[in-house]
């Protein structure tokens, strides 16, 4: 147990210790400022913009960052939907797999392109190799660069800064961060034995005389953007519990610090263009003490385990299904809250053995999508619900709400609430029609409340571009596919408009001289009102839907039914 715990501590102090580097790292890309592989990249950067037409001085309003966003996106779905149908005729593949059906290779591309990587196939069985990585591995580097780029113009416009330009913000995010640390953090899971081979499928003779066929691939390369984007889809089905992505210990902590490190740091990256770090840390320990708190209550589940087994064992055992044993209940634990909190949605257990704590954790984490959340529009959300608090503590002391020294207004709220509104319609509603079929739509495997989770969670992972799911539920199908297809881009694009125009609308405000009755947002009281604002929003919104699944189960579970 102590054991347990211990790799956990190490892990988050890891996770403390590299923020403040990271984050600084990020501003000063940025901010325009000098970084050490400005000798290597300016070249490379300098041919990119002349091929595509791009003047780097040229800053963006927010409907222009939003129609490149749209455009390019669309532009490289399509793209990736014409490889993968017609990836027979393509180079590697070695096992000559033909294109999977329509409504499967639709929900994989959009499914991709919205940095979700909701897979509704098993990667090793579907794709070829090209298709793994010409196609989805050129959209995770992407599409969490586009995210990355979203939250730095919002950081920018809540600074009073310009927005800057879409295309520059996209390549500076791949050249300066995703690439270089990608190819470093590929060697280390090289040296920690993740295969990086074209060659096919091995054909091995079992001890039994039998025949195995055991799948592999360029996984390494793969595996790491997979994990430093937040994108989280699998080069095989099991993901992240397979030995050939996560072999070891020393692989699993590697991939846990990648996924995690750029949504913690970009807070930090905030403090510097507010030239505020005292507001920043507040903020990084709030989400950070909700994270631990989660983390938590899910260890302490997995290492009580089920009472209906225990109770048959004659003693305390920890909850070992749907685990791998190199990793256990701790690692697991820690794993699934860091998953979806970081909106990865890689797994290296199974969710849906999860006793009801951490399936409470892991949806909890989907529907409030702040902690630490998306690749960049995570970092914009947590901004979101300070104007929201800055809005409720100014109407409760009789004073216009200013953040940064510029009024929140009635643009603001509005836009604001778009943001925080639209998730809960985009999981809501779908989940509402398919627990009205159960039988025809919802693929629910496990009846009662569990099932009930099984559909909600899908919805939300795909409206919160997590892609996790409670693997369950049947879920490859033209039902599955196109329904989840509005949730994945409702959830992605609405939020990105309404967060740039909410941007450019602060920007364009005039600085307010601070006095004595202006609100403190850099303080403790402040930062503690902002966490009971998102805790009680959260729970207003999804609360039914956490008492008819994980919280009535877990009721359930303790009774002994």
């Amino acid at each position: 147990m102590g054991q347990g715990f211990l790799q956990i501590g190490l892990t988050l102090c890891i996770v403390i210790l590299i923020t403040p580097i990271l984050g600084k790292y990020i501003a000063r890309i940025f901010m325009g400022e000098r970084t050490l592989l400005d000798p290597l990249m300016n070249p490379i950067e300098r041919s990119i913009y002349i091929l595509a037409g791009v003047r780097t001085t040229d800053n963006m309003e927010a409907w222009q960052y939003i129609r490149a966003i749209l455009t390019t996106n669309l532009i490289m779905g399509i793209v990736v939907y014409l490889l993968i149908y017609f990836q027979r005729g393509l180079p590697w593949n070695p096992n000559g797999l033909g294109a999977p059906t329509w409504d499967t290779l639709l929900h994989t591309a959009v499914s991709f392109v919205t940095n979700t990587n909701q897979q509704h196939y098993s990667g090793e069985t579907t794709l070829s190799y090209f298709s793994q990585v010409a196609a989805l591995g050129f959209l995770m580097f992407t599409s969490a660069a586009t995210g990355l780029a979203v939250g730095i113009a919002f950081i920018r416009g809540l600074t009073g800064r310009p927005l800057g330009n879409f295309y520059v913000d996209l390549t500076r995010g791949i050249t300066r961060i995703l690439l270089p640390i990608s190819i470093i953090g590929a060697i280390a899971l090289l040296l920690s034995g993740v295969p990086q081979t074209l060659a096919g499928t091995l054909v091995v003779k079992t001890l039994e005389g039998g025949t195995q066929y055991i799948a592999r691939g360029p996984v390494a390369s793969f595996e790491m953007i997979k994990m430093l984007g937040e994108n989280g889809g699998g080069f095989f089905e099991a993901n992240s519990a397979h030995p050939f992505e996560n072999p070891n210990g020393a692989s699993n902590l590697i991939e846990a610090i990648a996924m995690i490190s750029i949504p913690a740091a970009l807070i930090y990256t905030y403090g510097i263009f507010a030239n505020n770090i005292k507001q920043a840390w507040l903020l990084f320990w709030m989400v950070f003490v909700i994270f631990v708190f989660l983390v938590g209550i899910t260890a302490i589940g997995e290492l009580q385990g089920n009472p209906l087994v225990n109770a048959i064992l004659g003693s305390e055992q920890p909850n070992l299904e749907g685990k791998e044993v190199r990793f256990g209940w701790a690692q697991t634990a820690l794993w699934s809250v860091m998953t979806t909190a970081t909106m990865t949605g890689a797994v290296n257990g199974t969710h849906d053995s999860l006793m009801p704590a951490g399936l409470f954790s892991t949806l909890f984490n989907l529907f409030i999508q702040i902690i630490w959340g998306g690749q960049g529009t995570g970092t914009a959300y947590l901004f979101v619900y300070l104007i929201i608090t800055v809005f409720l503590t100014g109407l409760m002391v009789g004073r216009t709400p200013e953040f940064l020294g510029r009024k929140i207004e009635k643009r603001e709220i509005i836009l604001a609430s778009v943001i925080l509104l639209i998730h809960p319609i985009a999981v809501l509603i779908p989940s509402a029609i398919a627990l009205a079929y159960p039988f025809t739509l919802s693929g629910i495997t496990n009846p009662e409340f569990h099932g009930l989770a099984q559909v909600v969670y899908e919805y939300a992972s795909a409206a919160a571009n997590n892609g996790s799911g409670l693997e369950g539920l049947q879920d490859n199908t033209q039902w599955w596919n196109l329904s989840t297809c509005f949730s994945l881009l409702t959830g992605r694009y609405i939020p990105i408009i309404a967060i740039l125009l909410l941007a450019e609308s602060m920007s364009g405000k005039p600085t307010i001289p601070e006095t004595p009755g202006t609100l403190k947002t850099d303080s403790l009281l402040f930062t503690s009102v902002t966490s009971v604002v998102i805790v009680i929003l959260g729970v207003l919104t999804f609360f039914p839907v956490l008492a008819l699944g994980p919280i009535a189960e877990g009721f359930k579970l303790a009774s002994g039914n």
